[in-house]
């Protein structure tokens, strides 16, 4: 099948490459030249495993190209999905602009059937606004609009894309649904479904997910800072929670809050849209602000241990990316955290195994960026632990504190056993226990 995917950010280069290595033919559009270029020579603008080899094998056999001409790229295809930005708004609506002007661009130059597929994560309705702008121009057999929205998690991506736990399709299109189900249909091959229902209801499920997924962090990220002044400890609880069938394991790990491209716009954008039909989505609101809030906590138990002053302190930073096996640093709690350091006079010294240069971008020279993680600790006055990186789960500890001025940790992702830092001999402070 012949495929077009407008927009190469996250989730349009995984899924074009996803698509293309399931034997399609897909075609990239991106109306940034520069990055075109660089794709066509066989760089890969983003970090995500397991990416660039299927990257690499599709661009080698010819399956997977790239075009800053929309007329070209969307000639031969049959299906056109838009990945594009939507951008949260100053009141926190997402921005539909680029998915709009792109569907006007479109109007102008098909001329014959194609499926027209929203993959980004749009707010209910924003299908009907399409095939609005589409008609203004478009005799309606010439398309249909669906929506598809995505499921990846940064990091595991490429392995959620080729084994998704579900495919969801919104449209009351016949032939469109015929055309989404044969090009869905190699990847659920084990059983998992594809699950077809109306546009809205699609869009809707896009962000009840991401909302619920955000509400059980900060639910366990409550529970953690309670466990604190209760003397409880929140792994046991978590551990003692998640057994339960009825609850699950996933998304109950504490810890300095939640960021990334999807759990803070798509809960903020939900929320305006609730506002914006009149209802008052109670919990989102208390989620946003204890995700704020969380993003403090960090910063907070260090300035404590220092009765208040930190001016003149050093300290490390270990993982600057919101979540492992990702540079993607938008609303990563590393950047509040940060801030809060460097305002009360702190020095900063910083690794992370992909995510510096990004980090460099907003503190230019104001931290210091460090080769490695041994690096980061050198003579430093406290460490502070932000993402779970493999690579920070076992170090040398006897070397650590060689290395430190002072033999001090704040983990905010409980890497660590508290009784295991105890005998090592270090300061040990974790979020809920």
């Amino acid at each position: 099948m012949k495929i077009a995917v407008i927009g190469t950010g996250y989730v349009g280069l995984v899924s074009g490459t996803c698509f293309a290595e399931s034997g399609n033919h897909v075609t990239c559009v991106d109306i940034d030249a520069d990055k075109v270029e660089k794709m066509k020579n066989g760089f890969v603008p983003i970090y995500e495993p397991g990416l660039e080899i299927l990257f690499e094998r599709n661009t080698r056999q010819g399956r997977l190209h790239f075009t800053t001409d929309l007329a070209e790229g969307i000639k031969e295809a049959k299906i056109i999905f838009l990945a594009l930005p939507t951008p949260p708004g100053a009141d926190g609506s997402a921005d539909l602009s680029f998915i709009l002007k792109v569907s006007k661009d479109l109007s102008e130059i098909i001329t014959d059937y194609k499926v027209i597929v929203d993959k980004s994560t749009v707010p209910v309705g924003t299908a009907e606004k399409v095939e609005e702008v589409l008609l203004q121009k478009l005799d309606p057999s010439l398309f249909d609009v669906v929506s598809n929205p995505e499921f990846l998690r940064e990091g595991v991506a490429v392995e959620d894309f080729m084994k998704p736990d579900r495919v969801v399709v919104g449209t009351d299109s016949e032939k469109a649904k015929k055309i989404m189900d044969a090009l869905y249909e190699p990847f659920v091959r084990q059983g998992n479904p594809i699950i077809f229902m109306d546009e809205r209801s699609a869009e809707m499920t896009k962000y009840a997910a991401n909302a619920y997924l955000a509400t059980r962090i900060s639910f366990m990220n409550e529970i953690a800072n309670l466990c604190e002044r209760l003397g409880a400890d929140v792994d046991m609880v978590r551990k003692g929670m998640g057994s339960d069938s009825r609850i699950g394991k996933r998304f109950l790990f504490p810890g300095v809050g939640y960021g990334g491209s999807c759990f803070p716009k798509d809960v903020q954008a939900l929320a305006k849209s609730a506002h914006e039909n009149e209802y008052d989505f109670k919990i989102l609101k208390a989620v946003m602000n204890v995700n704020e809030l969380q993003k403090e906590v960090l910063s907070n138990k260090i300035l404590k241990y220092f009765d208040g002053n930190i001016a003149g302190k050093t300290i490390g930073i270990w993982g600057l990316a919101f979540k492992p096996n990702t540079d993607d640093i938008r609303e990563a709690p590393a950047l509040t955290i940060i801030k809060n350091l460097l305002e009360n006079g702190a020095k900063i010294k910083a690794y992370d195994p992909e995510a510096m240069e990004n980090v460099k971008q907003i503190f230019g020279e104001k931290i210091e960026f460090c080769k490695n993680e041994y690096e980061a600790i050198n003579e430093v006055d406290a460490l502070a632990i932000i993402t779970e990186w493999n690579l920070f789960r076992s170090p040398d500890f006897d070397l650590m504190k060689e290395t430190m001025k002072s033999p001090v940790i704040f983990d905010g992702r409980n890497v660590y056993d508290i009784h295991d830092m105890k005998d090592h001999g270090f300061y040990y402070d974790s979020i809920g226990r």
